[in-house]
């Protein structure tokens, strides 16, 4: 077994950003009195949340998505894969009754969210208890004075390396082209992730399993080339570059 991550655990929020857009319409503000309770997640005030016990039916894995945005992959996704549970974490309130909206139109029985900042969430989870994880165009924060409230950061990858299962899933898209290489300099530099790519074609081009969002399009009309990483976790106890996880 590896030791619980212990440098970003502690449950403190480290989320910036706005909360709120525009005003929500009436079927917006009824999804959050009618739907969002049932959906919604609670952290536990000690000890660690078990993901699959949120779900009903049961689910054969977890896959959780920080930052949903408008909520369309985590949706696709959920839609395309009944038989798995998905956890989205998202603070900005008009993203989440997006969600709420799809989850609503697609009779999704199979998504949960929580409305927090996502480390304070996967800091909670068991060890190995995600299959996949997903953090798809987050905020590039370009000043360098905002850097440190990037989202991917060894202490981050620390708490996902924990929490993910041997050989599940990262995947991780920007179109920022200095985030990408931030984003490639810690995950390929963390021991416990691998790099899957083997040629441009891997990470330039996304894969069919992987749904488009509207970062992607409004990326696309810009100009500017979205990149798609995806990263396995290593098995616990191999003999990982930069030593054992």
């Amino acid at each position: 077994m590896s030791a619980a991550p212990t440098a970003a655990a502690p449950r403190r929020r480290l989320v910036h950003g706005r909360r709120r857009g525009r005003k929500l319409r009436p079927g917006q503000q009824a999804l959050l009195q009618t739907l969002l309770p049932l959906l919604r997640i609670a952290l536990p005030a000690q000890g660690t949340l078990e993901p699959r016990r949120l779900f009903t039916p049961p689910v054969e894995e977890v896959w959780l998505e920080v930052g949903f945005g408008g909520g369309e992959h985590l949706a696709q996704q959920a839609e395309a894969h009944p038989a798995i549970g998905f956890i989205g974490c998202e603070v900005f309130q008009n993203g989440v009754v997006k969600l709420l909206a799809e989850a609503k139109r697609r009779a999704l029985a199979n998504v949960r969210v929580f409305l927090d900042d996502a480390r304070l969430l996967i800091a909670a989870l068991p060890e190995a208890s995600l299959a996949r994880a997903f953090i798809l165009f987050p905020d590039p924060w370009p000043k360098l004075r905002h850097h440190k409230r990037r989202i991917i950061s060894a202490e981050t990858l620390d708490l996902l390396a924990f929490a993910l299962a041997d050989d599940a899933e990262l995947r991780l898209a920007t179109d920022d082209a200095d985030y990408l290489a931030w984003m490639l300099e810690r995950a390929t530099a963390h021991p416990a992730f691998a790099w899957l790519a083997q040629g441009p074609r891997d990470w330039g081009e996304r894969p069919p399993d992987w749904p488009a969002t509207r970062y992607e399009q409004k990326a696309l009309a810009r100009g500017r080339k979205p990149a798609f990483l995806r990263f396995r976790r290593r098995k616990r106890g191999s003999s990982q570059r930069g030593g054992s996880a």
